[in-house]
């Protein structure tokens, strides 16, 4: 796969990952890939919750060596 952006947020502690994403994810458009690498143990499940309760789609993820990597495709902006 490859990104759009990538996103290195290994060493910031639980929440900093999942906000960082929050952020990269803002600043894409609708159907780019972003790639995130963090060291936290929490974001293995964050970031799964959070993708879970929004438009984005989680392609990927994995653990290799400590870092967790995540693909994560931007979904259609919602308006209301």
């Amino acid at each position: 796969m490859q990104p759009d952006d990538v996103l290195d947020a290994c060493g910031f502690p639980c929440p900093l990952p999942l906000l960082k994403t929050k952020q990269a994810l803002s600043r894409l458009s609708s159907g780019q890939l972003l790639e995130v690498m963090a060291t936290d143990a929490g974001a293995w499940r964050d970031v799964v919750s959070f993708v879970e309760l929004s438009t984005h789609e989680l392609e990927a993820r994995e653990e290799r060596d400590g870092i967790y990597y995540f693909w994560i495709r931007k979904g259609k902006e919602v308006t209301t």
